[in-house]
């Protein structure tokens, strides 16, 4: 039962090991939130602002983390497959293709691991005040978390992928999430400056628990765990379904075009 797992594992983390120089170099290409940890921590020095200037370094540290963990491209793999009809070989094996990958994706996962603890050494040199060590209950909670938010912005990606069956671009539908996903999921911003009620509103969309709430965890901020991993279950149930159904649906529009 666990063979056809560990084949995939095995085969795509010699595969991303072969793009090691390639993996380093998106590591660095998502340092957006290092960028703005400079500006809210000067911000908090001449502002007032719930979180003081170490607190801002450490969550943006955390978000910058958490994404080396979160971050998916199904998108741009699965619109090429439709668009180039290769999917139809996936189509012949008795695996959904979904799990290739997922496969691929948690590889490249691994091959992160390493570079994560070198910039972790790294970042705690530069800023020693920044240092924290988070309890055994913040570490699971956190490593669950980020295990939810994977698996909910690979489901919302994928979702968006599904639209390769009746689009050419499906990806230009992700990169407007994406764009929204910056704004209100805290990369740029802690969701804890924005408006009280505006941020109320966001807690029950996904946009939230893509970074900010592993984020927070990580970090011991005061959130709300339990009501924020029943809104994560919630989502990702009904990203699932919704997964399915696109699937179906866009099988059959897919062979009717005679792939």
């Amino acid at each position: 039962m666990l063979k056809i797992p560990y084949t995939l594992m095995v085969v795509y983390y010699a595969h991303m090991l072969e793009y090691r120089a390639e993996i380093f170099f998106w590591v660095l290409s998502g340092s957006l939130p290092i960028i703005s940890m400079g500006v809210w921590m000067q911000a908090a020095n001449n502002g007032f602002f719930s979180l003081s200037a170490v607190s801002f370094a450490r969550y943006f540290f955390a978000v910058f983390q958490v994404r080396q963990f979160t971050n998916v491209w199904v998108i741009w793999e699965f619109e090429r497959e439709v668009v180039e009809g290769t999917l139809s070989f996936r189509l012949l094996q008795p695996l959904d293709p979904a799990w290739h990958h997922v496969a691929k994706h948690l590889a490249e996962k691994l091959t992160r691991l390493p570079l994560a603890v070198i910039l972790s050494i790294f970042f705690f040199w530069l800023y020693p005040q920044a240092m924290w060590l988070p309890n055994m209950t913040q570490i699971i909670l956190a490593v669950f978390s980020v295990t939810l938010s994977f698996t909910l912005s690979f489901l919302i990606q994928y979702n968006f992928s599904m639209l390769a069956f009746w689009m050419e671009k499906a990806t230009s539908v992700q990169l407007f999430w994406s764009m929204l996903q910056i704004f209100f999921s805290g990369i740029i911003a802690p969701l804890d400056v924005y408006p009280e009620a505006f941020r109320e509103i966001l807690m029950w969309t996904p946009f939230p628990y893509i970074v900010y709430f592993p984020s927070s965890i990580l970090i011991g901020l005061d959130i709300q765990v339990e009501k924020g991993i029943a809104i994560m279950l919630f989502w990702i149930l009904l990203c699932y379904t919704l997964n399915r159904w696109l699937w179906r649906k866009g099988l059959r529009n897919y062979s009717s075009m005679g792939a």
